[in-house]
């Protein structure tokens, strides 16, 4: 069950509640959800979060959708102050796209992924990796999102309990990827640290970023 609309934070009381972290000393502040493009008034929130990024208090101001209305939005994303969006994108094939998504249509993704770069905006790619669904071309979304100039990360599934799609039984060891990629590419360690759980290399031959987020394997 869901919450009653009275028990969920206003856009009002979101602005807030960043705000106080903000004052307190936070400086990087990324919005998620669910899809953060549907809520009512998200923007109204990002336009309220972007007066500290003006005046310097907040660095980073971040977003991680689904891609679906990243279209819609791109351009006053960019014109907010955010610099860069999470694109959440498992599949490039858009049959296998509409069967995860329970009906999506990759188009409206991919056309948001341009109209984002178009806007100026950053593209990191979250692609979680799952056995029997798109463990056979996870390569070639790397290499295609490296040569789109995005990052990629690839995201073990994790148990989520009492959900309508459980995807325990897809779950795919981000070790055994990497054993398979580093027998296509050169993988070389980077130097990049994030207050986040992704580890990172450098892909030799693409040229391109690769994270690896492994809540299972390594923790």
């Amino acid at each position: 069950k869901f919450l009653p609309r009275p028990d969920l934070l206003t856009i009002e009381e979101m602005e807030r509640l960043c705000s106080a972290f903000i004052t307190l000393g936070t400086r990087r502040i990324r919005l998620t959800g669910g899809e953060p493009l549907v809520r009512r008034g998200f923007m109204a929130l990002v336009g309220g979060l972007s007066r500290h990024l003006e005046s310097g208090a907040l660095e980073e101001l971040t977003l991680t959708t689904n891609g679906t209305r990243l279209a819609e939005f791109a351009a006053d994303l960019a014109a907010m102050g955010v610099h860069r969006v999470n694109v959440s994108l498992d599949t490039l094939d858009a049959q296998t796209f509409s069967i995860i998504t329970r009906g999506g249509r990759l188009a409206d993704v991919l056309a948001g992924i341009d109209a984002a770069q178009a806007a100026g905006l950053a593209v990191k790619i979250n692609m979680v990796a799952l056995r029997e669904i798109n463990d056979a071309t996870i390569a070639d979304q790397i290499a295609w999102a490296h040569a789109r100039g995005c990052a990629i990360t690839l995201i073990e599934t994790m148990p989520l309990g009492d959900v309508e799609a459980d995807r325990t039984g897809q779950f795919l060891s981000l070790s055994t990827v990497r054993n398979a990629l580093e027998q296509q590419w050169t993988l070389r360690p980077s130097a990049k640290q994030t207050p986040g759980p992704a580890r990172y290399v450098n892909v030799e031959e693409t040229g391109g970023e690769l994270g690896f987020i492994t809540p299972l394997t390594h923790g």
